[in-house]
């Protein structure tokens, strides 16, 4: 029996701030569309369908072309994305310097690695496995490449810049639960996590072995059970931090004098442990990239 559900960007949420955690997967709070998030979205999609090309079509060139197109049709599907740019002339600018930085990202990415000698076996792979538990772990992959000897390497783009060596192990985490994820459903251990910073064209690579998967379910599964007593007790304590200074929910924050909505009531439309966390693609891929 499923008992609950974890994605990487919603462990990453609790991690971050059990509050945060609270508005967003409890309260289900909206949440203004960000830039920055939106450009995340553009890049990936451009990065995605350039795979759809045959090989020697896959040039910066190309990729950079599409890149108006991808952004209209993510404004047919979001039409709330156009709330981004003001109106006029200085929404115009704004929104010209804006597609200028994805058009810089998508050409790093052609720094990094030559598409025209890749032939992924995955892209934007959604993957579920249930642990022994009953916790369900889901998510999606940016790219999966398998090798001829059946090594299996999973890369993720980001289009912010590379953290510090300190803050690597929380950047790592992200691909150590793909990684346990896709080891139970292939019974193979992934030989390589890739994560791809075009914000400053880095590179950071991690072979994870067994022992790394182990404690990463260790490790999530206490995460879950953190979750699951703040539901009970209902503390959802709020952690300061700088990434406050970008939180929509400062304002109901007690740490910024605010004070959150009362908590769902049994019976009132409460969702149980085992619908928490279900997101669309989109707001999970939002979060992930930053």
């Amino acid at each position: 029996m499923v008992v609950g559900s974890l994605s990487p960007s919603r462990a990453g949420d609790f991690m971050t701030c059990p509050l945060l955690y609270r508005f967003r997967v409890i309260d289900r709070l909206p949440e203004r569309p960000s830039a920055a998030a939106a450009r995340g979205t553009l890049v990936h999609a451009v990065l995605e369908r350039l795979f759809d090309l045959p090989r020697a079509g896959r040039t910066a060139e190309a990729a950079v072309e599409m890149l108006a197109p991808e952004w209209e049709r993510l404004l047919e599907a979001e039409p709330e994305l156009a709330e981004l740019f003001a109106e006029g002339d200085a929404g115009e600018a704004e929104r010209a310097e804006w597609l200028g930085q994805a058009r810089r990202m998508v050409e790093r990415y052609f720094t990094l690695e030559d598409p025209r000698r890749l032939e992924p076996a995955e892209r934007e792979l959604f993957v579920e496995t249930v642990l022994e538990s009953g916790l369900k772990l889901r998510g999606y992959i940016d790219r999966v490449d398998v090798a001829p000897s059946g090594d299996v390497r999973i890369v993720d783009y980001k289009t912010g810049t590379a953290p510090r060596a300190d803050f690597e192990a929380r950047a790592l985490f992200q691909m150590k639960f793909y990684a346990l994820v896709l080891w139970r459903l292939r019974g193979r251990v992934p030989r390589l996590l890739q994560l791809m910073y075009l914000g400053n064209g880095e590179v950071l690579r991690y072979e994870p072995d067994e022992a790394d998967l182990r404690a990463t379910q260790r490790k999530v599964e206490a995460l879950w059970q953190a979750i699951r007593r703040a539901m009970d007790t209902g503390e959802w304590r709020p952690r300061r931090g700088r990434l406050c200074d970008w939180c929509d929910h400062r304002e109901l924050c007690p740490e910024f004098g605010g004070t959150p909505p009362p908590l769902p009531v049994a019976g009132g439309g409460e969702r149980s442990a085992a619908e928490l966390v279900e997101e669309p693609a989109g707001a999970a891929r939002e979060r992930d990239d930053l």
